[in-house]
């Protein structure tokens, strides 16, 4: 959580040559263009530059003589619409990328509009393309003598694919209740499943919560227990980037807290009632945002003890690299921490280490590797690296996510540059992508953060984010006013398809803006930096994140920037695992039917539909029909799991003689997946009166 937006090297020196009189660098050459329909790309470069400005790690970038900023005057001549097929894309690089360069686009008015301040190199703007004069403001954070060449271009939209069907899965939301000591200081919170209790434990500042749900009542109940890890046996008393990872086959959970070059590590094996300290992490890790995750052995590389069944991994940045360790022994302790890049490969700040079930392979994702985001493989237990880019995607300003399925399918869930949540997958560990697509298209979602995935069989996956409909700066904090909401979009087709579901519909998460730029943001950052999700041994989706409108604010009132733990957990649709589809599925059954015959003819078919599953149907209708013709659909009700209802349609029967066969069919029209879909229909035998 006190995490640096990015490394900067020798800062303090370089000042203190501005301080003494250093020249201003060569301005933007040329200072201005224009980008059209006709002439749709710009170019200027500028430097070399010696002098760092860090000011924006105070709040605001600051511009004179020793904080030097380079501005260029953008003219952007299109017509009224252009923007609903193209986009405007500028991109500033530099040949060095250990050297920082951030860019800002304000409005004629000198209002920002959007920035690209992260560690990539590039740094990519993808915002739409409205005519006026902007300046593109490039500022050398840690420049290192650089120049830096740059291009302002309309570029087409992609064609989007057709958007998946919304709503296939539903959730409960379970908030932690006031009695735990800090429920509402559950900044990015981190979360694990026990497949061998169900347990599920979360993760905030130095506090574990255990979450125990029971489903024998509906909806589930969850009860919410204090079992944090506490002096002697955990000896982190404040928090600085705190993690937490759940070996759900081993059944152990991991508690790390940030502490400098190693972390203060602890974990349980009874889901939290006793804890057993770590060494942390290996020997020269980095010194900010770790990650601890786990998983089977590679066959390629140095194998276990018989002390754990599987590999752990601490991973963290540090100044000019990111590195990574291996324990062997459960946790205990950690082996050398070796480099999976330098800043000449990637930016320092990276998603969370994930290990696929399959064959071991290790995966740690990065927002920012040169001109795309990306995943750091390993196939030899962390003894060796690779920086492996998604060619379709641009540098965004939250860590990707990686979710893994059980055939070693990987799923890659990512903001992009223009803010839009989207999801790319590879069969190959990295090597190659397809299917890369917006998933927030279909509820025209126009800005995401805090991406999050996981996968579990090979075809399935979750990807979760908070996100928003309104367009533009999210991170201004006095004109943003989006409304944000938790949203969950599954695949059941490896990656083809995508079904969006918003999981608090009625209750925002955040209003106005999220800053996700560390230290530099205000008191938009009550969310902090990330949230989690996980899957319990049956395949529901749960996911862990911080729920920063409370009380009035989640009623229509002003925004309460709290940050309550809470649990969204998955109550109906598929599960992320096929052979336990049918505990989340209704099954709708036709249990009596009743026709009610008048002698005027003005009679009634009656029909009780029973919910036989375990999940919500909405919108059940029955058909009822006679084999001379008639047919009649019911109005539609919604059944709740063990729920029946009497549904009726008129039947004129006037004219008619002898026996008739009515049969009445629940969901006649197949809209509804069910668990058992050849149990719908029942038939009755009646005799009408002459």
């Amino acid at each position: 959580m006190a995490r640096a937006p990015r490394p900067m090297v020798a800062v303090a020196t370089m000042l203190l040559v501005a301080m003494v009189g250093a020249t201003r660098a060569d301005a933007a050459t040329p200072a201005g263009g224009t980008v059209s329909s006709a002439s749709p790309k710009a170019a200027w470069n500028a430097g070399p530059f010696a002098v760092p400005n860090a000011t924006a790690t105070a709040g605001n970038v600051v511009c004179n003589q020793v904080t030097v900023c380079d501005d260029y005057t953008l003219t952007v001549d299109v017509p009224a619409g252009y923007d609903a097929g193209n986009d405007l894309k500028i991109k500033v690089g530099w040949a060095n990328s250990a050297a920082d360069f951030d860019v800002y686009l304000l409005d004629s008015a000198g209002t920002e509009i959007a920035q690209a301040a992260s560690s990539a190199d590039p740094e990519v703007l993808v915002v739409p393309p409205v005519a006026g004069k902007y300046t593109v403001r490039v500022v050398p954070f840690n420049p290192l003598g650089e120049s830096y060449s740059a291009t302002a271009e309309l570029v087409a939209k992609p064609a989007p694919p057709t958007p998946g069907p919304t709503g296939a899965t539903s959730f409960t939301n379970y908030a932690a209740p006031g009695t735990l000591p800090r429920a509402h200081s559950a900044g990015e919170p981190s979360i694990g499943v026990n497949w061998k209790t169900g347990k599920a434990m979360y993760q905030a500042y130095n506090d574990t919560y255990r979450v125990t749900f029971d489903d024998t009542a509906n909806p589930a109940t969850a009860t919410w227990e204090n079992k944090s890890a506490r002096p002697p046996a955990c000896t982190a008393v404040t928090s600085l980037d705190p993690i937490l990872f759940t070996d759900h086959d081993t059944g152990r959970t991991f508690e790390s807290q940030l502490a400098g070059k190693a972390s203060l590590t602890c974990f349980t094996d009874d889901d939290g009632e006793t804890w057993t300290p770590s060494q942390g992490g290996g020997i020269n890790s980095g010194v900010d945002h770790q990650t601890i995750g786990g998983g089977r052995y590679s066959a390629n590389g140095v194998g276990g003890t018989p002390l754990y069944s599987n590999a752990v991994y601490y991973c963290s940045q540090d100044i000019a690299d990111a590195l990574c360790s291996t324990s062997r022994d459960g946790g205990l302790t950690f082996g050398p921490a070796i480099p999976m890049y330098t800043l000449l490969d990637c930016g320092g700040l990276h998603g969370h280490v994930k290990v696929a079930p399959n064959d071991g392979t290790v995966y740690v994702p990065n927002k920012g590797c040169g001109g795309n985001q990306a995943v750091a493989v390993s196939s030899d237990n962390g003894l060796t690296w690779q920086v492996r880019k998604v060619p379709t995607s641009l540098p965004g300003g939250s860590d990707p996510a990686v979710g893994i399925g059980a055939d070693g399918t990987a799923y890659f869930g990512y903001q992009n540059a223009d803010g839009h949540p989207h999801v790319a997958v590879s069969h190959d560990q990295g090597k190659t992508w397809e299917s890369d697509q917006d998933v927030g298209a279909a509820m025209g979602i126009k800005n995401s953060v805090f991406p999050t995935m996981v996968a579990g069989d090979g075809n399935r996956a979750a990807f979760a984010f908070i996100g928003t409909p309104t367009g533009g700066n999210y991170q201004d904090a006095t004109n943003f006013k989006g409304e944000w909401h938790l949203y969950v979009t599954v695949t059941y087709d490896g990656g083809k398809t995508w079904s969006l579901t918003d999981a608090t519909p009625t209750d925002p998460v955040q209003k106005g803006s999220i800053c996700t730029g560390g230290t530099t943001c205000g008191t938009d950052r009550n969310l902090l930096d990330f949230m989690d999700v996980q899957t319990d041994k049956q395949g529901r989706v749960l996911v862990g994140y911080a729920d920063g409108c409370t009380g009035a604010c989640a009623t229509g009132g002003a925004q309460n920037f709290d940050a309550l733990a809470t649990i969204a957990r998955q109550s109906g649709g598929k599960s992320l695992f096929a052979s336990y589809d049918a505990q989340f599925l209704p099954d709708l059954q036709v249990s009596a039917v009743n026709p009610q015959v008048s002698r005027n003819g003005n009679s009634t078919l009656t029909a009780t539909v029973l919910n036989a599953g375990r999940a919500t149907a909405q919108g059940v209708t029955v058909r009822f029909t006679t084999p001379d013709g008639f047919s009649a659909t019911s109005a539609p009700v919604d059944l709740l799991p063990g729920q029946s209802a009497q549904v009726s349609v008129a039947w004129p029967t006037k004219g008619l003689h002898g026996s008739q066969t009515v049969t009445a069919t629940a969901d006649p029209d197949n809209k509804i997946e069910e668990s058992n879909e050849s149990n719908n229909v029942a038939s009755v035998t009646v005799r009408l009166p002459k």
